[in-house]
């Protein structure tokens, strides 16, 4: 189950069913649950717990120090769920104080060359395509799809079930269950998403008619989130609402009202 080339430091905790490959190098002070797989030239290393049934595609360098410059070498962690899948070259820091992990959760996909910066979270069942790139201190909530080569300033929020068109760049939040495209802009629904995840037909049309009321409306839009909380009461309504109106960044506007302060100051 261990390749011969395959370096682990004897403080380093491995469960007996891992598979490791060519050339992997694992740490000390790394643990790696049951059931996980290492492809070739796989690198583990800092304060760094991996739950079970990991994939590590050839060249992964997951737990390395922060990229940021106030990090002086503090032993920071990170924190991997189960049955997440990081295909090629995927990067991922560890955080960059101790006050905080980066967490990643289970079932999420990161394809090649995608990055995760330090002190982010990520929650379950997100895709990360290739080349998606987050900042520090990203939030990134369940069913997300980040697109190839999209761009997550640090502090940003994604949120459920939203989705960023294929080269698309955020510095604000995305609200759940909208489209990005461009830079700071979002198009719509992810209708389909929303189909593919079970919302029923009721729940789709009172989210539509609640983007078209707090983005197409003529209220200002923390005039619309206040009024918005007493006129619309499902559950995936309260989920939109509650991330906007907890935003501190301010949410990406809708492409066809640029003339709305995009951070909802008015």
């Amino acid at each position: 189950m261990i390749h011969a080339t395959a370096i682990i430091h004897p403080g380093a905790r491995v469960d007996a069913s891992v598979e490791v490959g060519p050339y992997v190098v694992i740490d000390a002070g790394v643990g790696v649950g049951a059931g996980c797989r290492l492809g070739p030239y796989v690198y583990l290393t800092g304060q760094t717990t991996i739950g079970e049934h990991n994939e590590f595609h050839a060249g992964c360098v997951i737990g390395n120090a922060s990229q940021d410059l106030k990090y002086k070498g503090e032993p920071t962690r990170l924190r991997i769920g189960d049955r997440n899948v990081f295909r090629e070259h995927v990067t991922v820091n560890r955080s960059s104080d101790t006050e905080e992990d980066t967490v990643l959760g289970s079932n999420n996909l990161l394809m090649a060359g995608s990055h995760v910066g330090h002190n982010s979270r990520l929650g379950n069942h997100v895709r990360l395509a290739n080349g998606a790139m987050l900042g520090g201190h990203v939030v990134v909530n369940d069913y997300a799809i980040i697109s190839g080569n999209c761009m997550c300033h640090q502090f940003v929020r994604i949120g459920t079930l939203a989705m960023m068109q294929g080269g698309s760049g955020v510095s604000m939040d995305l609200p759940p269950y909208t489209m990005a495209v461009g830079n700071n802009g979002i198009c719509g629904l992810n209708v389909i998403g929303l189909r593919r995840a079970g919302f029923d037909a009721g729940q789709r049309l009172e989210l539509k008619r609640l983007y078209r009321f707090l983005f197409h409306g003529q209220l200002p839009l923390r005039a619309a989130i206040e009024q918005a909380l007493t006129r619309f009461q499902s559950a995936p309504a309260r989920v939109m609402l509650d991330f906007m109106k907890a935003s501190e960044r301010g949410v990406c506007p809708d492409i066809t009202r640029r003339h709305r302060s995009p951070a909802g100051q008015d």
